[in-house]
């Protein structure tokens, strides 16, 4: 009889990890198993083998898969619980896919099959692309920062890397922030590699569940495109794992366990001894920082990938009202730049980061203003669906026709959204193709579904959020205009100027990756400050040197560490009372090293019906704050270690 630790795949008890099992034959570390806790069946994990306990034992009810996931998975999920302090339940929810212990009918095909959107593109490395796959091929280093400028290539330098690592016989995993940029990566790759292999979170739990067992059942090597969630997928042999534009938010996960894919995939490089690869335009301030570090290795691609004509960058003073002659929301410049491209055939893209027609509706009489029962926050206007919606919660009502305060019909509605900006250019340019990609999106109207669309310049107008600032290559665009560059300087967070510099630099990037003319006109309100001048210049060596300044002034990473502990409950009052008793007991109790910084309110501190207070810790050792986890009781608490942000 043989004996094993089997973590499963729900919390039993805060306090267990694993449970010990019996099985009449010898499994392999990572045989995923079929196992009986107390009335229920649960899927599991085998995480070790164990020796025979005095108590009895129940058997193993069966094998779900003849064949174990890699050890460097079960590693890798036994590093992150320990790592991000979370029960390795919530690990194993992340890491494995639901619905392991249903059968599924196997399609003939998994993988991409669509005709290539793009013209092929044979790749010929110019000096610096070559020199930085010699770098990152040959260092000694697990990770490498690849800082390569808009258009300089970095997708050539993917490729070619994995090419080395399938010529070896061993697999690729490459990361996107976004699935709308999974068609773009994918028709690139599939020109050089006949699977490639997509998982993402559109996918139905059957289609995610069959791209995982074809991962797991393969000898062959693989490329495999995706997000964060990605990583985890049963890779036996792995030689890279590549991160395209590193930098975004989107790789930290909101949720339980709450990791980092970064800090993840650079663990799992670790135990696969493969390499690990964060490519960016703009790598946040404390990954360059880090970087710099002796041993880690970082490569620039500081040109252009081929000929380029740069842009013409305009700036404009949004408090100056004699630049909106002709419209409120685009100014004069803008609006001449707009009808040149669409006069000569060629694309404009919009980019404003807000959703909805209108951020605030009030009372012009009395001053009432429509807000989220729950949330307390002002409800978003979306004219097209006739609904008043709360971005926080998902809450929704009809549009009001008259003030529920004073009576009076005049409502009027204040801010600009991207639905807004959609109708006034249908206004506008009623003969035009105008689509807009943000969160309120159709299914059928993504980045990802319309790429060819967008590819081959059939839109003639393109209006979106985040979305579409990332990484796109569009050949026929040729004019970018961003409505409000400040929007998120506004916001009380460390690192909102380093978010807005990011975004801009990447927005502007949309254009100046040929050689024929284009145009980008920015509209800001705080045309001067450092992130919008240099966002503009695509400026990172002095952005970096500025926010660096910054952050050593105010003590912010990447000079310490950060958890962000929120108090949650019912009423205010209770919220308030026992996040101060909270900072008493971390003032008497946490390591000396630990600076504590409120309770203040959160950023939302009204949340579906509940209130939010938290504390924010600040150490220099990551350990001492993880040691302070425990001082939280756990209810009435979340807790978020390395948080990206502190709203």
């Amino acid at each position: 009889m043989y004996y094993y630790e089997v973590a499963v795949t729900y919390i039993v008890r805060q306090d267990t990890f694993t449970l010990t099992y019996s099985s009449q034959e010898e499994l392999a570390v990572g045989t995923i198993v079929l196992v009986e806790v107390g009335k229920k069946t649960s899927v599991g994990v085998v995480m070790s083998p164990a020796t025979k306990p005095s108590y009895t034992t129940k058997p193993v009810t069966k094998l779900i898969y003849e064949t174990s996931i890699p050890k460097p998975l079960v590693e890798l999920s036994s590093w992150l619980s320990e790592y991000y302090r979370t029960h390795l339940a919530n690990v194993l929810q992340t890491v494995l896919p639901r619905g392991l212990d249903k059968k599924r009918r196997t399609p003939k095909t998994t993988v991409s099959s669509t005709p290539s959107i793009r013209e092929r593109t044979n790749f010929l490395l110019n000096k610096e692309q070559l020199f930085a796959v010699e770098n990152i091929s040959s260092s000694t280093s697990t990770g490498t920062l690849l800082h390569g400028v808009t258009g300089s290539g970095k997708t050539a330098v993917y490729i070619e890397l994995v090419k080395q690592a399938a010529s070896e016989n061993k697999s690729s995993i490459i990361l996107v922030p976004e699935i709308a940029l999974t068609s773009q990566l994918v028709d690139e790759l599939s020109q050089h590699f006949p699977d490639v292999i997509i998982t993402h979170s559109r996918q139905t739990e059957a289609e995610r569940h069959i791209t995982w067992q074809k991962v797991l059942e393969s000898d062959r090597p693989s490329v495999i495109i995706g997000p964060r969630s990605a990583l985890f997928l049963p890779v036996k042999k792995l030689g890279y794992i590549i991160i395209d534009e590193a930098h975004e938010p989107s790789y930290k996960q909101e949720k339980a366990p709450r990791y980092s894919a970064l800090r993840a995939a650079s663990k799992l490089a670790e135990l696969h001894t493969a390499k690990l690869v964060l490519g960016s335009a703009t790598p946040s301030v404390v990954d360059y920082y880090q970087a710099e570090y002796p041993g880690n290795n970082i490569v620039n691609l500081l040109h252009p990938a081929k000929k380029i004509t740069k842009p013409e960058v305009t700036l404009i003073d949004s408090t100056k009202r004699h630049n909106y002659k002709r419209h409120y929301i685009f100014s004069d410049k803008l609006l001449s730049s707009i009808e040149r491209s669409l006069q000569s055939g060629r694309q404009v893209l919009i980019f404003h980061n807000r959703r909805g027609s209108a951020s605030v509706s009030l009372c012009d009489n009395c001053g009432w203003q429509a807000g989220c029962p729950r949330c307390f926050l002002p409800l978003s206007l979306h004219t097209d669906s006739h609904l008043m919606s709360c971005h926080t919660c998902g809450f929704s009502s009809k549009i009001p026709s008259s003030c529920p305060s004073c009576s009076s019909a005049d409502i009027i509605h204040k801010g600009i959204g991207t639905k807004r900006i959609e109708t006034e250019l249908r206004k506008l340019y009623p003969s035009k193709t105008i689509v807009r990609f943000d969160a309120d999106s159709e299914a059928g109207e993504t980045v990802d579904k319309l790429y060819q669309q967008l590819y081959d310049g059939s839109i003639d107008i393109i209006i979106g959020t985040q979305v579409i600032a990332k990484g796109l290559d569009l050949p026929r665009l040729h004019t970018v205009g961003v409505i409000q560059a400040d929007t998120g300087l506004s916001l009380p967070d460390y690192s909102s100027s380093e978010r807005t510099f990011q975004l801009l630099c990447q927005v502007v990037g949309r254009v100046g990756r040929s050689d024929h003319s284009t145009e980008v006109v920015v509209q800001s309100y705080q045309p001067n400050h450092p992130a919008i001048s240099h966002g503009i210049a695509q400026d990172y060596k002095n952005f970096y040197q500025y926010t660096l300044k910054e952050r050593r002034r105010s003590n912010f990473p990447p000079f310490c560490y950060l958890l962000k502990a929120t108090c949650v409950y019912k009423t205010e009052k209770a919220a308030i009372s026992n996040s101060k008793k909270m900072a008493d007991i971390l003032k008497k109790r946490a390591p000396e090293s630990v600076e504590i910084l409120g309770p203040t309110p959160s950023f939302y501190e009204r949340q579906r019906d509940t209130y939010r207070w938290q504390l924010v810790l600040k150490s220099t050792k990551r350990a001492d704050l993880a040691a302070a986890l425990d001082l939280f009781p756990s209810t009435h608490w979340q807790t978020e270690l390395d948080p990206m942000r502190l709203l």
